[in-house]
């Protein structure tokens, strides 16, 4: 599914459910002991009001949500979005379709169908989403049925004064950190620039692509730039510590499709992007340093991996 393209020019600038191997990284980082990778067990962007430029979603009461729970009278709405029920490259067949032969669980060709998660159900040939009940049956704005894997790239700095002194908050005594974030057009809301893993993709090429199109608007540079945003990238891309793996609480996802990610935190240390300004692409409105506290609100549960990105870093929240 095509991302969010936005941009910051800088230097670094249905049947039973089967067992699958869970996708990994190969990043190691010393952020392992703060990072706390658990199963949601309930979600809240994607129950109750209207489904984005959509339908009304339909009544799910929150102890109504596992699919465990018995729930006869619920009569979710069917919806996918006419941009996705089109059939652009990116987005699956219908599933009803007699074409259809979607693996899930597995790996199904170039596209990933494993979950973070762990195995899910598959009931009359459609995927579950592991968390429960949204209201929505179908894809919505999802491309993928089942799970739709994203990588969000918390790229973070101290904050310096005008001497070029680390800034600490007055109570914690901390240093605080601030972490590029980009304005989302479709909702409003400040979140991490990222974006979702293409087929054939690795994780790992779509955190450094999708930081280089929304936060770099590499997508628009000469070939100078793009040259140097390619050295810096690739400087700053090496070391990188896993936040968080798992579902996302989206305000996208459906009974049918719904969004994982992987978080990473890549600190600049060397304050790098200080020689470059910052400049917002097509697919955002707006993209800034943003310091880090822990009042900040942020799109879907981004708020939860820029606090694990303060832990790790013994930072001020």
């Amino acid at each position: 599914m095509g991302s969010i393209v936005s941009a910051i020019m800088g230097r670094v600038f249905g049947g039973r459910a089967v067992t699958s191997p869970i996708p990994r990284l190969s990043y190691s980082s010393h952020a392992n002991r703060a990072m706390q990778v658990k199963k949601l067990t309930t979600h809240v962007s994607c129950i109750g009001g209207k489904y984005l430029n959509g339908p009304q979603r339909g009544n799910v009461p929150v102890d109504k949500i596992p699919l465990s729970i018995p729930f006869k009278e619920y009569s979710p709405i069917n919806y996918t979005a006419p941009p996705v029920a089109a059939g652009p490259v990116w987005a699956d067949k219908d599933i009803t379709s007699p074409k259809h032969d979607m693996k899930f669980n597995d790996q199904d060709g170039k596209v990933n169908r494993v979950s973070y998660y762990g195995a899910y159900d598959v009931v009359d040939g459609f995927p579950m989403n592991p968390v429960g009940r949204t209201g929505i049956h179908g894809r919505g704005l999802l491309g993928k049925w089942g799970p739709n894997h994203a990588a969000d790239p918390v790229v973070t700095r101290w904050k310096l004064d005008a001497n070029k002194n680390v800034v600490k908050d007055a109570k914690s005594r901390k240093p605080i950190l601030e972490f590029v974030g980009i304005k989302r057009k479709d909702t409003g809301e400040w979140a991490i620039p990222g974006g979702m893993v293409e087929a054939g993709d690795t994780v790992s090429l779509t955190l450094k692509k999708e930081f280089g199109e929304e936060a770099l608007n590499s997508l628009e540079m000469d070939e100078e730039k793009k040259n140097k945003v390619r050295k810096s990238l690739d400087e700053l891309f090496t070391h990188g510590s896993t936040l968080y793996k798992g579902y996302v609480d989206d305000p996208r996802n459906t009974d049918n499709a719904w969004m994982e990610t992987v978080a990473v935190n890549f600190h600049d240390d060397s304050n790098a992007f200080d020689s470059f300004k910052l400049h917002a692409g097509d697919d955002a409105g707006e993209v800034s340093w943003i310091a880090i506290n822990s009042s900040i609100k942020l799109y879907a549960n981004h708020k939860q991996f820029i606090e694990t990105a303060t832990t790790a870093n013994n930072a001020h929240w």
